[in-house]
């Protein structure tokens, strides 16, 4: 009787879920560069002048969890607080984009980028979030002298800590996933939300269970539609760089050994001498805390903390802007 008390709780979920009426309206800011499915778009106010912020997000997840609401909305954070953001929306990768390798994101769209900044004005401070995170390091290192500090928020860097156990889990499904980018040329959407919800242990069933007991038009309703919205809404990974992130880093954990290298360049957090922050969710089940905090404490001129948040809770939670927010600006007042 209590498996079908929640099995029904969690289909209602579900149901209320689908019904709800919430969409998406916030305004697209200004995009100022694209390069295939590549954008950077502009949260600047009109004539800011304030210091400007990079931010590149993971290239599996949409790049609005970073602007989520206009409440839950880091860039509209920075934006406010008299800073210049752009944020890198990635897109789905296309034909374009179906033979790239890391470099190709790295130093070519990435580095593009910087150089699209670096014409519009003073050298920027770059930020990333989890697998943004390791391409903003990348960046930072081969182009060091083009930024002034580099912000890291649940970044990964050696994959077998605390213990190999998700990469024991990612080496056990490695045919099948082989299979999978072999037969569709790209890692499917449908495998990494599998994937990352086998790595994460996230209660899927009790989230929705939950949700069917608020009030529809409630701001946690709201709320959860729209987080859940862009968790159904990732993109696949293209050939070589599912290969790359899911052996060369989770089971080979090349970056924690010093091994991973951009453009025939090793990426050693030791090299990268300007000011770095480090802000590791201590809750977090897809980067665990001791992952991230190899990478903050091989920084020879950084600092870190640690939030009692989840990976998406941090930029998405109700204490993101007190936690975290807050806590980035901060920091990066100190570039004056």
């Amino acid at each position: 009787m209590e498996s079908y008390r929640r099995i029904d709780g969690f289909v209602t979920g579900i149901e209320a879920y689908r019904r709800h009426p919430y969409c998406r309206t916030l305004p697209e800011p200004s995009m100022i560069w694209q390069d295939g499915t590549t954008r950077l778009l502009d949260y600047g106010e009109p004539g800011a002048a304030g210091l400007p912020v990079l931010v590149i997000p993971s290239l599996i997840n949409r790049a609005y969890i970073l602007d989520l609401t206009a409440k839950r909305s880091f860039m509209r954070y920075l934006a406010a607080k008299g800073f210049h953001p752009y944020l890198v929306d990635w897109g789905a990768p296309g034909p374009q984009e179906a033979m790239f390798g890391l470099d190709d994101y790295v130093v070519g769209r990435l580095g593009r980028i910087l150089d699209a900044l670096l014409a519009r004005g003073p050298r920027p401070v770059i930020v990333g979030y989890c697998m943004g995170g390791l391409l903003a390091l990348a960046l930072g290192t081969l182009r060091q002298d083009d930024v002034r500090g580099l912000g890291l928020l649940a970044t990964p860097w050696d994959f077998h800590a605390p213990s190999p156990a998700q990469a024991q889990l990612v080496d056990k499904m490695r045919q099948p996933l082989e299979d999978a980018i072999a037969l569709f040329g790209e890692l499917p959407t449908d495998l990494l939300q599998l994937l990352f919800s086998a790595i994460g242990s996230g209660n899927v069933a009790g989230k929705f269970i939950a949700f069917g007991h608020l009030k529809a038009r409630s701001v946690k309703a709201r709320d959860f539609v729209a987080l859940e919205d862009w968790l159904n809404d990732g993109v696949p990974l293209v050939n070589s760089v599912a290969r790359e992130c899911l052996f060369d880093w989770y089971v080979g954990n090349r970056p924690g050994l010093g091994l991973w290298r951009v453009s025939g360049q090793l990426i050693v957090p030791k090299a990268f001498i300007k000011p770095c922050l480090a802000v590791i969710p201590a809750h977090d089940r897809i980067v665990p805390p001791e992952s991230a905090l190899a990478l903050a404490a091989s920084m020879p001129n950084g600092r870190h903390r640690l939030v009692p948040m989840g990976h998406i809770g941090m930029m998405t939670g109700a204490r993101s802007k007190t936690n975290v927010y807050a806590y980035i600006t901060k920091w990066l007042n100190l570039f004056g």
